[in-house]
């Protein structure tokens, strides 16, 4: 597994557990707001770097770190970049169960297939899945080809799970209206959770360009989470 990064500690990315974060290297998106360009963009060398958490870059040094912390958490966030690009992915969690944690993945939908096997196997126990955009609006917002049918696997891959799961955006004036809220909505009809997420620009971004765009007030912010609750069962702002 190709680490990019750890945070030793999260209370709010695992919903009602304590965790800790992993970071995998490399993605098939260029999403334009994207606040890891570290993780997505191979030539990136940019100031962002939180040197507070531990440099840890290879799988044994992570997995090492894991049984310190054993105790101390109950499990862990897969996140990337875009971890279900990786063929070792699930030998990876795999090594992370064996050590009696739970295990969250973060995903962009790409990879139903792997992402089918990883429910059917036990092998996570939550999915945050990320909706970009209505469907026909996707490579705008991802900056690249997507093969839209695959999303759409996964979003009812999802919707028909036993497991945890969330669907979650994050949203900018400048790429989203009411109109696309309402068409993410028709997307993921009757989940359980959908997360609305605020673009931040207060750091280096995947479109430097970007960082001049505002973000959402509270009053537009009250107005998206009221449709997207016509959609969802739950829909909060994080």
């Amino acid at each position: 597994m190709i680490i990019g990064g750890i945070n030793k500690l999260t209370l709010i990315d695992y919903p009602g557990e304590l965790a800790a974060i992993v970071f995998t290297k490399g993605c098939n998106f260029r999403c334009h707001h994207c606040y890891n360009p570290l993780l997505v963009v191979p030539e990136y060398t940019g100031t962002h770097i939180n040197k507070s958490h531990p440099q840890i870059n290879s799988e044994g040094d992570f997995l090492g770190f894991l049984k310190t912390r054993l105790g101390k958490i109950n499990a862990v966030v897969v996140s990337g970049g875009e971890p279900t690009i990786h063929k070792d992915l699930p030998i990876f969690i795999k090594k992370i169960k064996d050590l009696g944690l739970k295990v969250k993945l973060d995903t962009n939908g790409t990879n139903p297939i792997m992402l089918s096997s990883l429910i059917k196997n036990n092998l996570i126990n939550y999915v945050a899945m990320d909706i970009k955009a209505p469907l026909n609006d996707y490579k705008k917002i991802i900056n690249t080809e997507v093969d839209l049918i695959q999303i759409q696997k996964s979003i009812k891959i999802l919707l028909d799970t036993s497991i945890d799961y969330e669907f979650r955006s994050t949203l900018l004036p400048k790429q989203h209206s009411l109109d696309d809220i309402h068409n993410m909505g028709m997307l993921i009809n009757g989940a359980k959770l959908w997360y609305i997420q605020n673009f931040k620009s207060n750091t280096d971004l995947v479109n430097l360009s970007f960082n001049e765009e505002r973000s959402f007030n509270e009053i537009e912010l009250k107005e998206i989470v009221a449709v997207g609750t016509k959609y969802v069962q739950n829909c909060k702002l994080r």
